[in-house]
């Protein structure tokens, strides 16, 4: 596979850009490989400056479920372009988006739009500590939330990737309010909350995706709710992923769990950098204007972006069979994997949602943060190029979801089975 143009790219943009890229797992490092530079996109598919096709399992980190340039939303974005790109003041777009995401999401009585899903973890963190008039934040190891100072502490994703628990330029100060508990591990959040008086909230990825698809075992969620209500702390639920992508309502609508606040992002732009966060309205009251916790942004609830999410929010409310059709193409898929894995006796365990799963070079189970960090990650290297050169694109860290939008169809689901079936084959003698 020739990547000439985008050697040529990566060369030039690494004199411009920190590492030649806009975000840390962009740069391929974990994977000591070079990005290739992206033309254009359709569908499930991804092309790149050199004219290679790659079947994409990142789309856009789950920004994407309807699939690359959809039609319908390229036409509603057209028109929405028309009518102006930023408006800095109210529109009615603001409304139909905030009506479509409180009748999906019943614990949420009033939102607030943000520009990002950073912006709506950020803004909720705030909320928490004005409303309850506390410091402290529980959170879950690998867990990631964005680059909030208070989150940036044992995080997944990136940090895990590059193996840096902590992030520069976070104070000491900050950072010690801040408890780092164990997912799936009740008894650590039990731990904490006995130990520390001065709790806010706790914020937590219902489904965790930052770590690879890691899912809630029996009852933990729960209790972790039970608990937060028994002690005065916030719960805050991360859906920025999960939101609108395992289901119609996100997970806590699978899991029946009421969170005080919930976080949004990727999916309720259509592709376009939108947030929100949004929650029981005694505590979204706290809000500026209404109360004393600021928060504001000049693209918040922009025209262009909002008109885009509420075409997609609208197409995934009145096609909600769609969800149980990607799921079992997800469970298909990966049953056929794990039998290619055994016949070349690979060791691979696979996490899978609707939506979105990951596949894990590990000999066991991988149900929490321990678990995950010690899978075989030269394997998933070696994985990763050999899917590339077969023009899978899946995510280049082990530590991230894969995903799938509602174009991953029979066609991408055999090609993805089919390479597979090559690359264990040709690692079989490697491991």
């Amino acid at each position: 596979m020739n990547r000439d143009k985008s050697e040529a790219l990566f060369k030039k943009a690494i004199n411009l850009i920190p590492a030649g890229v806009n975000s840390p797992v962009r740069a391929f490092r974990s994977v000591n490989e070079n990005p290739f530079y992206v033309k254009r996109a359709k569908g499930a598919y991804l092309y790149d400056v050199d004219e290679n096709e790659y079947l994409d399992y990142v789309s856009s980190w789950g920004a994407i479920i309807l699939g690359h340039a959809d039609e319908g939303l390229v036409n509603a974005i057209k028109t929405a372009v028309e009518d102006g790109t930023s408006y800095g003041a109210c529109h009615p777009g603001e409304i139909d988006i905030a009506e479509l995401i409180i009748e999906a999401f019943p614990s949420i009585e009033l939102l607030r739009l943000t520009s990002s899903g950073t912006e709506a973890t950020m803004s909720a963190i705030r909320l928490a500590r004005g409303f309850t008039k506390k410091q402290g934040i529980i959170k879950f190891r690998g867990c990631y939330h964005g680059h909030v100072d208070s989150l940036l502490v044992k995080a997944g994703s990136g940090l895990a990737t590059f193996g840096t628990p902590d992030s520069g330029g976070v104070p000491e100060d900050l950072a010690k309010h801040t408890y780092v508990a164990e997912f799936n591990h009740i008894e650590t959040v039990k731990r904490i909350i006995r130990e520390h008086k001065d709790i806010a909230c706790l914020i937590m990825e219902p489904i965790m995706g930052n770590m690879g698809v890691i899912l809630p075992e029996g009852d933990f969620l729960k209790d972790v709710q039970e608990m937060c209500q028994q002690s005065g702390i916030l719960l805050i639920c991360d859906e920025v992923i999960t939101g609108f992508r395992v289901t119609y309502g996100g997970a806590q609508h699978i899991y029946n769990i009421d969170p005080d606040i919930t976080c949004l992002g990727k999916i309720i732009g259509g592709g376009f950098a939108i947030g929100a966060f949004g929650g029981k309205r005694r505590i979204m009251e706290s809000v500026a204007p209404l109360g004393d916790t600021y928060q504001a942004g000049t693209l918040s609830g922009n025209p262009v972006a909002v008109r885009a999410g509420v075409y997609t929010l609208r197409y995934l409310r009145d096609h909600k069979e769609l969800y149980d059709l990607m799921g079992q193409r997800i469970e298909l898929m990966r049953d056929y994997i794990l039998k290619i894995a055994k016949k070349y006796d690979i060791p691979y365990y696979i996490n899978a949602t609707t939506g979105m799963f990951t596949g894990f070079f590990s000999t066991g189970s991988v149900n929490d943060y321990e678990a995950a960090a010690a899978c075989n990650r030269k394997a998933y290297e070696r994985f990763f190029k050999q899917m590339l050169s077969e023009g899978i694109f899946f995510a280049p860290s082990q530590f991230e979801a894969s995903i799938v939008t509602l174009c991953h169809k029979e066609r991408e689901i055999s090609k993805t089975v089919d390479s597979y079936d090559k690359v264990f084959r040709a690692m079989a003698s490697q491991l």
